[in-house]
């Protein structure tokens, strides 16, 4: 499968489409029963707001394991390229820079990188700069 910045977007779709609707609706739900009999029910809405947060810190777990993850990789891909330790241009750059720069092939990752510090590139631009975008198949 080709990616490229239009379509490098990845769905969990048991967590997008399922779990996530699925705590939403439980949480509307659980508002309208407590706002109805707010004495009797209010066990419920903590059911709800209890699930809603597991949805989102699961999601948020995955996500910041993953740029942790991507920081290492990159660490290992730029020793290879330049035989130095990237923690100079690495505490120039945000998290996010970092894992936009993932998707850049080796050829143009080293100027790439000094652009995303001199200009302060923001993710979405780094991305759009990408011209041989190396997939990710793997992030969800």
């Amino acid at each position: 499968m080709y990616q490229d910045y239009d379509n490098h977007t990845r769905y969990y779709h048991l967590h997008h489409f399922i779990i996530m609707p699925l705590s939403f609706f439980l949480f509307i739900w659980t508002i309208e029963l407590t706002l109805e009999d707010p004495v009797d029910n209010w066990l419920y809405l903590l059911v709800g707001a209890l699930f809603i947060s597991i949805s989102f810190i699961a999601r948020i777990y995955a996500n910041k394991n993953q740029d942790r993850i991507i920081r290492l990789e990159m660490r290992l891909r730029y020793y290879q390229l330049t035989h130095l330790p990237f923690t100079e241009k690495e505490n120039l750059l945000s998290i996010k820079q970092i894992v936009a720069l993932r998707f850049a092939s080796d050829q143009e990752l080293l100027a790439l990188i000094d652009e995303a510090i001199a200009k302060n590139l923001n993710p979405k631009e780094i991305k759009k700069s990408i011209h041989d975008w190396q997939g990710d198949f793997m992030r969800v």
